[in-house]
């Protein structure tokens, strides 16, 4: 068996920066990947989807290009093409992160399924058919999430797609069904209606992004919509069947009547489920929730010390920026000695449909579930220069800002550039910068940064 000062499992945005960094502190060090360096990131998530999404994004400016005074007659779309260059900026990243590890010292990079045995010892069954033994003093878990499926009458039968395989499609479906009307449906929904594909979504809950505001649900309905995509909230799905020429029948259930749709794919994006189960965790005592997710504290330490867990397999906020920021605190923590906690970060997201939902920090049903004193302010793109110039005022920013502080308390956007302007927004957060203060800034124009003196403007009194 041989000894490792640290044992990384995963060589996610968490497990791969970690190993090199610990590896160039003089730790001897030990990474396993059971498929490819990169994690969801690079190989099915990030990278891929945000390289497609631009292909759309194109489409949909060729398409909607008549009232900018430029027409674009005839323009087709290869989807052959865009999964040949979205492989080519996946295999280049990928690529690069492994010859990074194979090039550092004291890292030894192992590519097979690992579970523990025992007190920190873990047992490789390597991909070339070997097994291999390893035990380490401190033991980082970054085997992330997978797509959650659902046990639904007929559905295994079907050939249903996931967030990962739907990136493997060459030829552009002809009626897809997406299960699931939150983040991952709606940006592989639009982003295939925009290559010609007639799109349903099936949500359960009464709206679209339930998590969000109300007005930013309606919104973003109104935004999918306006592209002919059709929507079914409040609406489950039964049944599957598939018929001897390829099409599928799905049974609905909605508000209690049933109803049957036609289709010829599915995408199934009901949400993600953790990857612990093939580790063993009872053999070394670590726990996990009722979900399957392991349980950690305010620095990412599991219950058992010197074991750790970090990025998706943890509970939390399931985001790329999260779990590299899980493996800058531990490191932090463990080589710089400092004190740092993941209680009270800031969770900005974005979702990339077109226009771009972005959000940080408390949101107004959040704020009034708190009992905290606020005030909204409010500003519609239709009202923002730089959108109306680029002929595209969809959505609007908002803002939650406490009355008496005049300090930000929150923010989404759903608009042009909307993960841009909220960065922004999440700085002024974290450095105090008040809503009087954005107000009388003087920015370049005509950005759409600059509408944030407007955004407050209204907050004045």
């Amino acid at each position: 068996m041989k000894q490792y000062d640290a044992i990384i499992i995963g060589a996610g945005q968490a497990g791969g920066p970690l190993a090199r960094k610990l590896a160039e502190a003089g730790k001897k060090t030990a990474i396993i990947e059971k498929r490819w360096v990169g994690g969801t990131c690079v190989n099915d998530g990030c990278t891929p989807t945000k390289t497609m999404v631009a292909s759309a994004k194109m489409a949909y400016m060729a398409a909607t290009s008549g009232p900018l005074g430029v027409k674009i007659k005839g323009f087709s779309v290869d989807l052959r093409k865009i999964k040949k260059r979205k492989d080519i900026i996946v295999h280049q990243m990928r690529d690069g992160n492994q010859k990074a590890m194979e090039k550092t010292q004291n890292l030894e990079l192992l590519f097979g399924e690992a579970s523990f045995t025992g007190d920190k010892t873990i047992k490789v069954k390597l991909n070339s058919g070997r097994e291999k033994e390893l035990k380490g003093d401190l033991i980082f878990i970054n085997t992330g999430a997978k797509p959650f499926i659902p046990e639904i009458e007929g559905l295994s039968e079907i050939g249903y797609l996931d967030s990962t395989s739907i990136m493997e499609l060459t030829e552009i479906p002809e009626h897809l069904v997406v299960v699931g009307g939150n983040y991952i449906g709606l940006e592989f929904g639009q982003m295939f209606r925009r290559f010609g594909c007639k799109v349903t979504v099936i949500e359960r809950s009464g709206r679209l992004v339930s998590r969000e505001d109300e007005d930013i649900s309606t919104e973003v309905t109104k935004i999918m919509e306006a592209e002919n995509i059709a929507i079914y909230t409040d609406t489950t799905t039964t049944k599957f069947k598939k018929k001897a020429g390829g099409k599928i029948t799905i049974t609905l259930n909605k508000n209690g009547k049933e109803e049957k749709i036609k289709c010829t794919h599915v995408l199934m994006a009901v949400g993600r489920t953790p990857q612990s189960k093939a580790l063993n965790l009872d053999a070394t005592g670590v726990k996990v929730d009722e979900r399957g997710f392991i349980t950690v504290n305010d620095t990412l330490e599991t219950n058992v010390k010197g074991i750790y867990a970090l990025g998706d397999v943890k509970p939390g906020p399931a985001f790329t920026h999260i779990s590299y920021n899980d493996y800058t605190i531990v490191y932090r923590n463990l080589i710089e000695k400092q004190k740092l906690s993941i209680k009270d970060r800031p969770v900005p997201y974005t979702m990339f449909t077109d226009p771009q939902l972005a959000h940080i920090g408390i949101s107004e049903s959040e704020a009034k579930k708190q009992g905290i004193k606020y005030k909204v302010a409010k500003l519609p793109f239709a009202h923002v220069a730089r959108a109306i110039e680029n002929g595209d005022t969809r959505g609007f920013m908002k803002a939650i800002v406490d009355p008496e502080t005049k300090k930000i308390l929150g923010a989404t956007v759903l608009g042009p550039e909307g993960g841009e302007i909220m960065t922004m927004l999440q700085m002024a957060m974290m450095g105090n910068i008040t809503c009087e203060q954005i107000r009388y800034c003087v920015f370049a124009h005509p950005l759409y940064a600059e509408s944030l003196n407007n955004l407050f403007l209204g907050l004045e009194d």
